[in-house]
């Protein structure tokens, strides 16, 4: 069985465990971790993330982070001057992730998320050396009632994520289900 086939079937027995009503929106936060090879792999399987998350009686909607950089880019006014001198980006990064929290509210709200969903983040590499996961996660979990998938290709060692095996790695509460271990 290949590392993806190992980390939907994680994923799926973890998924059909009954939900605590009174967790926290961290630790409503569900990170599946696979290699960062794998990324076409698992995009060709997230149907079947989401098979397996409506046998288990939960809703499923996916909200895709790969365009939103450019899409997010290509609204700013001065967008043109960026491309010239992308150090002026930097200072304006704060402004995506604000982006990002409004279309992820906008999508929550358009999809009528429940407290009985799955809502899945895919595209979380397109954040590489923009601005943080845990960023990200931190401002979108509690948007959720449900669970929060974080499909994250990296790494998970000692409690610790590192995105596309980066440097930067961080500590976060969420749990970890891997193509390696069971949850």
């Amino acid at each position: 069985m290949n590392r993806v086939k190992r980390l939907l079937a994680s994923y799926a027995r973890y998924i059909d465990v009954p939900w605590r009503d009174d967790a926290a929106a961290a630790q409503r936060v569900i990170f599946c971790v696979y290699n960062e090879t794998e990324e076409l792999r698992l995009r060709v399987r997230v149907d079947e993330f989401e098979l397996a998350t409506r046998n288990a009686k939960h809703d499923w909607f996916l909200f895709d982070l790969t365009d939103t950089f450019a899409a997010w880019l290509a609204s700013q006014r001065y967008a043109e001057s960026y491309f010239q001198k992308p150090g002026l980006l930097a200072p304006l990064l704060p402004r995506y992730l604000s982006y990002i929290a409004d279309q992820f509210s906008a999508f929550i709200e358009k999809m009528s998320v429940g407290s009985n969903s799955v809502v899945a983040l895919q595209g979380v590499g397109s954040l590489f050396g923009l601005i943080k996961v845990k960023e990200v996660v931190d401002r979108l979990a509690p948007m959720v009632q449900g669970r929060l998938v974080v499909f994250f290709p990296g790494t998970f060692e000692n409690n610790n994520y590192r995105l596309l095996d980066g440097y930067d790695g961080w500590n976060y509460l969420a749990i970890p289900i891997t193509a390696e271990k069971e949850v």
